[in-house]
């Protein structure tokens, strides 16, 4: 069902979501069983919920220190000016910097949040030096080296956002 072009979910679909986002490798039959469905109905939910838009892609969380040192940084950039052009050619330039995983635009003491994933501390100062050489109007920024993430979590709790 749609309201105002977004699809109206239900108990169900937010079931399906909770699922899918902690195992997407679960079959059809297995999902199905788990939200109180047949398996037909419930495939015919998951294409639905695919072609709205709330599902957008199914992956594998990988280990990366497995397979080699990484050093993530948080930075906060402060732009000097505040035009919409300079926000727009900062993040267009941004989304092409493959060690730039995360870009979060925010309020308060600063303009952006973003993550980096490097392999090591010199590794991030190489990148961060080669954009402040971007004329990106990069007036100042802040780096805080990641020591230990205790934990992070792949999955939303939607049961405690979303009104049914």
């Amino acid at each position: 069902m749609m309201t105002n072009g977004a699809l109206k979910l239900d108990r169900i679909d937010l079931r399906i979501l909770c699922h899918l986002q902690q195992n997407s490798r679960i079959t059809n039959v297995v999902l199905a069983d788990a939200v109180g469905l047949s398996p037909s109905p419930c495939l015919i939910r998951v294409k639905r919920l695919e072609k709205a838009g709330y599902i957008s892609g199914y992956g594998a969380y990988i280990r990366l220190e497995k397979l080699a040192d990484v050093q993530i940084v948080f930075t906060e950039v402060t732009l000097s000016d505040h035009r919409r052009e300079d926000f727009a050619k900062f993040e267009a330039y941004l989304r092409n910097v493959d060690e730039i995983i995360e870009c979060h635009l925010v309020s308060g003491g600063y303009d952006y949040l973003l993550k980096f994933m490097t392999r090591s501390v010199v590794h991030y100062q190489s990148v961060i030096e080669s954009l402040l050489e971007q004329n990106l109007r990069i007036e100042k920024y802040f780096s805080y080296i990641v020591i230990k993430s205790p934990f992070i979590k792949h999955h939303y709790p939607l049961e405690k956002f979303i009104q049914t």
